[in-house]
């Protein structure tokens, strides 16, 4: 007889990267700059809500980056499906330091990128080591795991939601961004599983963006 209710047992985590942002619009590199959303991004937020709503999604707690563009994009769920929401600075995008808010043409006249780059080096001479932020990305995740079993949203960046998944995984940073590149286009997100009892994670979908085209 099984004494509990698997879904008790077992933590479901759904990481959401933000909606389109101007910083996203204009191609430049945003990290930590306080950009928001634009119309398209509100309305690939809203298709998602009216998604999910059909389909019943429910979460018990958002967790969201507090950059204006992930917040947005947390309140706008948050408030469709009446749940409560909490900022966690842990899931900031990465701080690319000089780098911020400059365009690819702007980084190769001030900034150009070096010909090596070790998992240990600050991005943008002064930003964050892709090792640092696959610690903080570890972090992240230990701070949901820290809350009892549930349903939890997460909404956040692609940098750091991608060494989410790394960290989930077990697979270490590379030099120069080698490795496998987990895909978080605007709005679209991953959805997994844990079960604590036998540490095992599943990974049910990865960069979900049907809602773009969604119709009821």
């Amino acid at each position: 007889m099984v004494s509990q209710d698997l879904h008790t047992t077992i933590y479901h985590i759904t990481l959401l990267r933000h909606g389109e942002s101007q910083g996203n619009f204009e191609g430049r590199h945003q990290g930590q700059a306080d950009y928001r959303l634009t119309g398209r991004g509100k309305e690939q937020i809203r298709l998602l809500l009216e998604r999910w709503v059909y389909e019943r999604k429910l979460f018990d707690l958002v967790i969201s980056s507090p950059l204006p563009r992930a917040i947005e994009t947390a309140e706008i769920i948050a408030d469709g499906l009446n749940i409560p929401l909490k900022p966690e600075p842990l899931w900031m995008a990465r701080d690319n330091g000089v780098l911020a808010r400059l365009s690819p043409e702007e980084v190769q006249q001030t900034v150009p990128e070096p010909v090596f780059i070790n998992p240990y080096q600050p991005v943008g001479q002064t930003g964050e080591s892709l090792w640092q932020l696959y610690l903080r990305a570890g972090s992240a995740i230990q701070n949901i795991l820290d809350n009892p079993p549930g349903n939890y949203l997460v909404v956040s960046h692609g940098g750091i939601l991608n060494m989410s998944m790394y960290a989930i995984l077990g697979i270490h940073p590379q030099p120069k961004l080698y490795g496998p590149r987990f895909r978080f286009s605007n709005s679209a997100f991953a959805t997994l599983t844990y079960t604590p009892a036998s540490h095992r994670w599943l990974v049910l979908g990865v960069n979900d963006h049907s809602h773009w085209d969604y119709t009821e």
